[in-house]
C-alpha cells in the first residue's frame, strides 16, 4: 500500500500532470493536501478519520471526491471539473498508467486575490458585493432540496448532538486554546437556550427552512471574479450540510464579525432576509453564530496535533482558534 506522502512528494514535482504546470505551490487544509497549478487546482482528501468524516480507505476518498464534485457545481458552475485517479506504474501520475493509488477533485483556477477574505484584506468588499452574494444564497437556499428526513437535521436532538461532539472534541484543547471558564460558559448558555427554543426549533422544521445547505460559507470559499463562486461545500457528512438555513447564513455573518466588519456582517443578514423573507432567522443567529464560531476554533485547533504542519503553522493556529473561541463566548452574552 503506498503511503500518502510519496503521493504529495510526487505531486510538487511537473512530470505527475497531465499539462504542464508551470510552478506547483501546497496549500494545506486538516483535511486537504491542495495543489496550486498554473491553471488548475488538485485536491487531495488526507487519510484521516476525525469522528465526524473518515477518509482512511481509498474507495472512501473516491466516493467524497465524487460527492465534492456533484455537490459544489451547485454554486460553482464550471469551477469543478472531475474527479481524476493518480496512478502508479514506473511513477506516480495523475490519469496515468497502472494502479490507482488515489484519488484528486480537479478544478479551474480562480485568481486568488480574487478571494473575499482578500478583498476584505485590502478593504475591497462593498455593500453592492455582499448584496450580490446575499441574493445568490437566498436563491440558493429556496431551491435546496428538502423533506422529512433532511428536516429531522433541524431537531434538538441533533443540535444537541452537534455540541455534545463539539465539547467532546475540544475538552484537549482547554487551556490551550479555550479557558476552562469559556468552555463552561458556553456549554452553560447553549444547553439554556437549547431547552428553553425548543418550539422555534420545530417550527423552522415545520416550515422547510432546514434544508442541503452549503455548511462551510465563509469568505475564505468565495470567489469574486465576473461571476460569484461560493465553493467548498461540505460533503463528507450530512449532519453538517443538512441544516437550518440560517446556520449557513451565520456562517458568513460570524466570518465578517471576526474580520471587525460588523457593518458588513449585519447589512449581508438584513439583505438575506429581505430575499428570502425569512424574518425569523434572527432570533436564531447569536446561536448559530456561537456554533460557527466555536467549530471553527475546534478545527483550527486540530491543527496542533497534524504532523503535517511545522511548529510556526501550529503557533499561529492556536493563536486563530483562541480568537475563535472568545468569540463564540462572546457570542452567549447575547443569546
Amino acid at each position: 500500500m503506498i503511503d500518502q506522502t510519496q503521493v504529495v512528494d510526487a505531486l510538487m514535482k511537473p512530470e505527475a500532470y497531465e499539462e504542464n504546470p508551470g510552478s506547483i505551490e501546497l496549500v494545506q487544509t486538516h483535511i486537504s493536501f491542495v495543489f496550486l497549478t498554473r491553471r488548475f487546482v488538485y485536491k487531495v482528501k488526507k487519510a484521516v478519520n476525525l469522528g465526524f468524516l473518515d477518509f482512511t480507505t481509498l474507495e472512501k476518498r473516491r466516493f467524497f471526491c465524487e460527492k465534492e464534485l456533484e455537490l459544489n457545481r451547485r454554486l460553482c458552475r464550471d469551477m469543478y471539473l472531475e474527479v481524476v485517479p493518480i496512478n502508479k506504474a514506473y511513477a506516480i501520475k495523475i490519469k496515468g498508467e497502472g494502479e490507482t493509488v488515489e484519488y484528486a477533485v480537479k478544478m479551474k483556477r480562480m485568481p486568488q486575490e480574487k478571494m473575499m477574505s482578500k478583498l476584505l484584506e485590502k478593504n475591497q468588499v462593498d455593500d453592492t458585493l455582499v448584496d450580490r452574494i446575499a441574493k445568490i444564497i437566498a436563491e440558493f437556499h429556496s431551491k435546496a432540496q428538502t423533506d422529512s428526513r433532511i428536516s429531522e437535521f433541524g431537531s434538538v436532538e441533533t443540535i444537541e448532538t452537534n455540541w455534545k461532539e463539539n465539547f467532546e472534541q475540544t475538552e484537549p484543547y482547554v487551556g490551550k486554546t479555550i479557558s476552562l471558564e469559556d468552555f463552561k460558559l458556553i456549554r452553560e448558555r447553549i444547553e439554556d437556550f437549547v431547552t428553553g427554543n425548543v418550539s422555534l426549533f420545530e417550527k423552522r422544521m415545520a416550515e422547510g427552512r432546514v434544508r442541503d445547505c452549503h455548511g462551510d460559507i465563509h469568505s475564505g470559499n468565495i470567489f469574486a471574479t465576473d461571476g460569484i463562486y461560493i465553493f467548498d461545500a461540505i460533503e463528507f457528512n450530512e449532519r453538517f450540510r443538512y441544516s437550518d438555513v440560517a446556520a449557513d447564513v451565520a456562517f458568513l455573518a460570524m466570518d465578517l464579525d471576526f474580520r471587525k466588519r460588523s457593518d458588513l456582517s449585519d447589512f449581508f443578514v438584513e439583505r438575506y432576509a429581505l430575499y428570502s423573507g425569512d424574518k425569523e432567522l434572527t432570533k436564531l443567529l447569536p446561536f448559530y453564530k456561537c456554533y460557527r464560531a466555536y467549530v471553527r476554533g475546534k478545527v483550527v485547533g486540530f491543527k496542533l496535533n497534524d504532523p503535517n504542519v511545522s511548529n510556526e503553522d501550529k503557533n499561529a493556529a492556536a493563536e486563530e482558534a483562541e480568537a475563535y473561541f472568545k468569540l463564540a463566548a462572546d457570542y452567549t452574552k447575547i443569546l
